[in-house]
């Protein structure tokens, strides 16, 4: 034996455990007492010999005995199963009641750094969408999958953490990919301290342990996630490798989320989405669509970002409120095909985190809408000047005429190039409200512009003042 495990089995004997199994609250105290985290150590938490049931390890150390590879021990207070004819088989995974308020512990998933897997609560959190629904459904013990979709950053997947936050859930989160497979999501094999051992999967512990299991962009998913169809049944799944079948656990739950309904994507906008499988699908009896907050919620949300990163100012909460009007506006438009991009209330929120570092509406703006196209950018920056006479930049003042173009949006590109080559600066030439475009009577001189046929709407009005649209 290891001195390492020496001194745990030491530790164990010296607090009074003198019988085997022990559980895993002993074993975890006398890891600790040695200066070590309060968790149980690999060297018996992934040998799977040493499993005595739930919470329960073989350590026959302590009774100083050597440890040897036994067979499955039914608890000492029933009989052992009797031999079957057949190859032996695991017997079913023992459930658990339904979490109580102390969250059990999941040290194997967090790698001994954390006792639970129960989200931490957001203080600035404000329920919104089917919030409501989707707890009724967590509280309701029944096992009923749930498939949520909307497009990005609307809060779907915080939701479901925070519903788990709310209620002391452990929260199994598996961020899907394309290449995600079995293994990934039901366990195999790893190399551990020099042995080859099974490990569960995140979807067995969370069924194990009655969490709620989330698969996050389930969409980017292959074929392979039909390994999952006996788990979205409600029945168990048996993990072949190692000829174990596990039953869920009371309070085991099943969310989706996605930006499609796995049908795929048309739009181009979600890269890599596929089309799932008809039968696979059909196993979420019901699909929940998450739509942004209202300008209301919103204005929640914003306000209590903005204390909670120290903005209380009268002015910090105007900006807010403009700002909340600002992707408002933005999604009218987009769901009406007047843009192409829209803003998230992620896309929010972070904007909100750039003001408290710079304090500088006009820079957080800019900051948060920069990785949309030039066009994009310029209309979005303009529009939010429209309603925030603060973040407008100072410009000369003089007289001045605008005309107003007779194109297409989809025309922006071949227009933004005419404006450039008769000398202008295309920022803030596109009116996202009208959907029109104007150039000044210098550019208009040039003839570049004649194929729009370019007409005067504002005569020498002042300019910087509000007739002027520059």
């Amino acid at each position: 034996m290891k001195q390492s495990h020496q001194n745990l089995v030491d530790a164990l004997i010296a607090q009074g455990v003198t019988t085997s199994p022990v559980s895993r609250a002993d074993i975890a105290s006398a890891n600790q007492s040695n200066g070590k985290s309060a968790s149980v150590p690999s060297w018996i938490l992934h040998d799977q010999s040493r499993r005595a049931g739930r919470g329960l390890f073989h350590v026959p150390e302590v009774c100083g005995s050597g440890h040897e590879t036994p067979a499955v021990v039914s608890p000492v207070t029933q009989p052992a199963p009797a031999p079957r004819p057949v190859a032996p088989v695991a017997s079913p995974v023992e459930t658990a009641p339904p979490p109580a308020a102390a969250p059990a512990s999941t040290l194997a998933l967090t790698g001994g750094e954390s006792a639970t897997l129960v989200p931490n609560r957001m203080k600035t959190y404000v329920p919104f969408g089917h919030f409501n629904d989707m707890e009724r459904i967590v509280m309701s013990g029944l096992f009923y999958p749930c498939f949520i979709t909307g497009l990005s950053g609307n809060g779907k997947t915080t939701m479901v953490e925070q519903i788990c936050a709310k209620h002391n859930r452990e929260f199994y989160r598996v961020n899907i990919t394309c290449q995600t497979d079995e293994d990934d999501l039901l366990g195999g094999f790893r190399l551990i301290n020099g042995e080859t051992v099974w490990c569960d999967g995140p979807v067995v512990a969370a069924m194990k342990n009655g969490g709620v299991l989330l698969l996050d962009e389930i969409d980017l998913a292959s074929h392979a996630i039909m390994c999952l169809q006996p788990v979205l049944e409600g029945k168990g799944v048996f993990l072949k490798k190692i000829g174990q079948w596990v039953q869920p656990a009371p309070g085991f739950q099943v969310f989706a989320t996605a930006n499609t309904k796995g049908k795929g994507d048309e739009s181009g906008k979600f890269a890599a989405t596929n089309v799932l499988n008809e039968a696979f699908l059909d196993r979420f009896p019901v699909c929940a669509e998450q739509e942004y907050p209202s300008a209301a919620t919103e204005r929640k949300i914003v306000n209590g970002t903005m204390k909670s990163l120290g903005l209380g100012e009268a002015e910090d909460r105007e900006f807010g409120k403009h700002l909340c009007k600002w992707s408002s506006e933005i999604r009218t438009l987009y769901f009406a095909d007047g843009v192409d991009e829209i803003v998230t209330t992620r896309r929010v929120v972070n904007i909100v985190t750039a003001y408290s570092m710079f304090k500088d509406r006009r820079k957080a703006i800019q900051m948060g809408v920069t990785r949309f196209d030039t066009s994009t950018q310029e209309s979005f920056m303009s529009l939010y000047e429209k309603i925030d006479a603060a973040a407008t930049p100072a410009e000369p003042v003089g007289d001045a005429t605008r005309y107003d173009l007779d194109s297409t949006f989809e025309q922006k590109d071949t227009v933004k190039s005419a404006i450039r080559a008769a000398g202008g600066n295309p920022r803030e030439r596109f009116d996202p409200i009208k959907k029109k475009w104007w150039v000044t009577p210098e550019e208009r001189e040039t003839g570049a512009f004649d194929q729009w046929n370019p007409a005067p709407v504002h005569e020498t009005v002042t300019e910087g003042s509000e007739e002027c649209p520059w």
